[in-house]
């Protein structure tokens, strides 16, 4: 499966966007899907909460360890290769949880299956950064975020259908997965060139790009800290489980709605401009959530727009990365990207939900408002410096 270096046709980019698109619409399956159907199965199993979220935990740590060296790999063995190979092993993983029902094999086939999402995330955003036409990279990238989000929907979405017992919604989960190697397959050729230069380190792209890097970060703790701790905070404002668990749904649904037309505007501005207005709406998007929690027709309202801007944190971070950096060297920062958005999602729960302690319940917004004000203070200080020379 060669990989070309030349530029490509608007067809040949077409094949190519797609192909990393159906990528990331397996990850967003597959980690939409795992997560709540394997908790469940622990539980069933036996397991305690801590064991599950050990396991649960296992994923971040695989992202970490293992994404600095994809890029290093997919230099020896091709882009499309490795992206088969791991569309192929997450499949597998995803069957043989349930064929192997011992929780202490389950760590390391988390760990196996979690790695296998990491090399998809990495290589689809790097394929796509590379494939994107740079007037339309803005545009591109919110295609690509509101596919992972359907993703993310659509896991769920098939425990509701097949239920969570049996092999059917693994089986399910599999299939899709296999369904994902078509268009990898009709775009075999059109893989970015990737030379075996292996870049630099996590300082090095925090160095080079760091609005885009620390951008990952914020939305990952943002993220992972809303979905984990909002349902907790609508209990303690007075809600029932149903209606506080829908809070997220407001959040997601934002997030798949908001994706296009801040990707349209990022092409059309300078994305520090879009990175500094997200990070400023989230801080006060979070600082209102307690003035919202009087109505709940209010605080939905309220999620739903603050969960659509936040979510362009991704988006337009990613396209800016893209903009900056090529080849080698955007292989790896999209390595880091990736493992700060999973650093963002080991901590986020615990400072988000540590606020929500120090001064309960409305910490909860105050902590997440002062991540998005520390996030603005490099972006303003990278247009001050420019606006300055």
């Amino acid at each position: 499966m060669p990989a070309v270096s030349a530029p490509l046709s608007d067809r040949d980019r077409l094949g190519a966007m797609a192909a990393a698109i159906a990528c990331v619409a397996v990850v967003g399956t597959g980690l939409g899907l795992s997560i709540p159907l394997l908790s469940l199965e622990m539980e069933r199993m036996g397991a305690s909460s801590v064991v599950i979220g050990l396991n649960t935990a296992l994923a971040g740590f695989a992202a970490i360890l293992t994404v600095p060296f994809v890029p290093r790999l997919a230099a020896r063995v091709g882009v499309v290769r490795l992206l088969v190979l791991a569309i192929i092993l997450g499949g597998l993983c995803l069957t043989a949880f349930k064929l192997l029902p011992h929780l202490v094999l389950w760590f390391p086939l988390r760990f196996v299956f979690s790695t296998t999402m990491g090399v998809l995330f990495v290589l689809s955003e790097y394929w796509i950064n590379d494939a994107a036409p740079p007037e339309r990279r803005g545009l591109v990238m919110g295609i690509y975020a509101t596919v992972l989000a359907i993703g993310f929907a659509i896991g769920p979405t098939l425990l509701t259908l097949l239920g969570t017992e049996g092999l059917a919604p693994y089986l399910a989960g599999s299939a899709l997965f296999f369904l994902g190697l078509t268009p990898l397959v009709v775009a075999r050729n059109l893989s970015p060139a990737l030379g075996h230069d292996e870049g630099g380190g996590i300082v090095t792209y925090l160095r080079l790009a760091p609005l885009a890097v620390l951008a990952a970060a914020l939305y990952g703790a943002v993220e992972a800290g809303a979905f984990a701790i909002l349902p907790l905070y609508g209990l303690r404002i007075g809600l029932d489980a149903q209606t506080a668990a829908a809070l997220v749904s407001a959040v997601a649904l934002g997030n798949v709605v908001f994706q296009i037309p801040v990707g349209l505007l990022a092409d059309r501005v300078d994305r520090r401009l879009v990175l500094l207005g997200a990070s400023l709406a989230g801080a006060l998007g979070a600082a209102l959530i307690p003035v919202a929690s009087a109505s709940l027709p209010g605080l939905t309202a309220l999620l739903f727009v603050w969960g659509g801007i936040v979510g362009t944190l991704y988006t337009v971070g990613l396209a800016h990365l893209g903009a900056r950096l090529r080849g080698p060297d955007l292989a790896g920062a999209n390595a880091a990207f990736v493992m700060l958005y999973n650093a963002g999602l080991m901590l986020g729960p615990p400072l988000i939900g540590g606020g929500m302690d120090l001064h309960p319940p409305q910490g909860f917004a105050v902590a997440m408002s002062l991540l998005f004000t520390l996030y603005a203070v490099p972006v303003v200080r990278s247009l001050a410096r420019d606006r300055a020379a």
